[in-house]
């Protein structure tokens, strides 16, 4: 009777142990999956790692001071673009500009890439504000296709009073298109001989 009540306990133990197994596998994989955005909007709040800042609004104060903001277009391996960044610029700080990217798909073929950026000196990056921006979103260009990108932005003049910023001279905002396979649109498919929304 000992031996089987020891025998008992052993697979109660054991199914215990496989299912705390199973509870931190799987929160281990959510903690995965939930680790990206979450890192995104730690960026995002704090300008960690030159993330900049998004902006609903203008500035409504700008300085008689200027700061050079030099931009930089890189393409990652697979994607055949010719990629061109903007012009330097020296706005006014405070001040919100418009400057443009421009990319032409040099290959034969249509091709979706997307873009990511970050912002040197990183410490900068709490201060560089984008009203609008091409980043993180799908762009598609057919064959020789060229497409002009606009980002609207401005640094904001907080940059002059902070302790790790106060002295810096120049902002550079880069950006690297990466390729993507382009998402596929939500619609109805209508399959042969059935109807769809109950017309044939």
């Amino acid at each position: 009777m000992t031996q089987v009540k020891a025998s008992q306990d052993r697979r109660v133990g054991n199914g215990t142990i496989m299912a705390m197994c199973f509870v931190f596998v799987g929160g281990m994989i959510g903690m995965a999956y939930a680790a990206v955005p979450l890192y995104q909007l730690f960026c995002q709040v704090t300008g960690y790692n030159g993330t900049t800042q998004r902006a609903e609004q203008y500035s409504d104060v700008i300085l008689d001071q200027t700061l050079p903001v030099t931009f930089d277009a890189n393409t990652s391996n697979g994607l055949n673009w010719d990629f061109k960044a903007a012009k330097r610029i020296e706005p006014k700080i405070g001040e919100t500009v418009q400057v443009t990217f421009t990319a032409t798909n040099r290959s034969s073929e249509p091709t979706t890439g997307t873009a990511v950026f970050n912002v040197t000196p990183m410490e900068a990056g709490a201060y560089f504000n984008k009203v609008e921006c091409f980043c993180f979103t799908e762009t598609t260009l057919q064959p020789g296709e060229s497409l002009e990108m606009p980002v609207v932005f401005f640094v904001d003049p907080e940059i002059t009073k902070a302790e790790e910023t106060k002295n810096i001279k120049t902002i550079t905002l880069s950006y690297t298109f990466y390729p993507s396979q382009p998402s596929k649109p939500v619609a109805a498919v209508q399959e042969k001989g059935k109807p769809v929304n109950g017309q044939l």
